[in-house]
């Protein structure tokens, strides 16, 4: 496992990390986001 190229579950606990920081600092900026997410797919909910 040592010595891999790509490691995916270290790629989304930075993900995750970035995220967690960003919303804590602009809780509306999680809703914009959804919003948003919902648009592009046309989701309703």
């Amino acid at each position: 496992m040592k010595g891999k190229k790509f490691d995916a579950v270290r790629m989304m606990r930075e993900i995750r990390d970035k995220l967690s920081k960003r919303y804590s600092e602009d809780p509306e900026a999680e809703k914009r986001d959804l919003e948003a997410i919902r648009r592009r797919y046309e989701i309703k909910g």
